[in-house]
This record gives structure tokens, sequence and C-alpha cells, in this order.
């Protein structure tokens, strides 16, 4: 998946157990989803904590910050607990959503690329992040995005 895509629709559960389906998403502004590799390790405890302390700034900016991993609806409710997350989290159990957007691993241990993708109203993808390393370049690159959307 690359900038100018159009990302297919499509519907997973949060860490409440509830549908979430990207287009009704998307129907309260651009969506920033971002793939993480495993709930309730080290970095990315530190990306989610991020996206969480900017919700200010992604608020403003009419952006949805949604987090998505292969981690079980029972681990990102853990997760979502444990570290006070205000946004939800997707449960891609099988990892069809992954290797949709193109950053499923082919090695299991690590799941999924560590990637952001910026998403436009009309499903367009408005940009890529990716940093297996800087943890905070995810948020702040996005809101960057987001803030050239603005007239």
């Amino acid at each position: 998946m690359q900038t100018g895509d159009l990302v297919s629709d499509f519907t997973l559960s949060d860490q409440a157990g509830v549908p979430r389906t990207l287009s009704t998403v998307l129907e309260a502004g651009p969506v920033v989803l971002f793939f993480y590799p495993a709930a309730m390790t080290k970095g990315c405890t530190k990306e989610s904590c991020h996206f969480r302390d900017l919700a200010a700034e992604f608020v403003a900016l009419s952006a949805q910050r949604v987090g998505i991993s292969m981690d079980s609806v029972d681990r990102q409710a853990q997760f979502t607990s444990k570290n006070n997350l205000d946004y939800p989290l997707l449960a891609d159990v099988d990892g069809a959503v992954a290797k949709q957007f193109g950053v499923k691993r082919a090695v299991d241990f690590l799941r999924v690329k560590r990637t952001t993708f910026v998403i436009g109203q009309d499903r367009r993808v408005i940009d890529v992040i990716t940093s297996e390393m800087n943890m905070n370049i995810h948020a702040e690159r996005a809101l960057e995005a987001l803030a050239k959307l603005k007239p």
C-alpha cells in the first residue's frame, strides 16, 4: 500500500469486541491506522502511548487514531486498560488486513512491520510512515500529513 492507493474496506473487532468498519470510522474524519507488532511490548507501548498523549492534536485535525495488530481482542483489551488508551485497537488475528496493506511479515515472531497509514475520507492513502526504531515518528509524521490537508 502506497501513497495515493485506494484502501479496500474492512471490518475487525476492537478491544471491546465491537466490529469496526474502516468506511464507517472515516465518516468522522481521516484515519491514522498504525500497525504494531505486539501489544504489551516495550516499543509498541511507547508508540501507542505517544498516540494517546497527542490526542488533542489529532482531535484538532478531526483525525481518528486506530491501532491494529495480530493480537486477540482480549490482549488488545488488556493493553488498552493497562495504558489508558483512548482509541480503538483492532484485532487482526489472522493477519488478513496486515497482508492487504503489505505489512505482514513471513516470520510469525514479529508478525507485522511497524507502519502507519494516514487515510483520507475518500479511502486514499495520504502518507505512509515506516520506522522500526523511532516509535515517536509515527504520530508526529501523521500529524504533519494531516496538517497539510487543512486549508
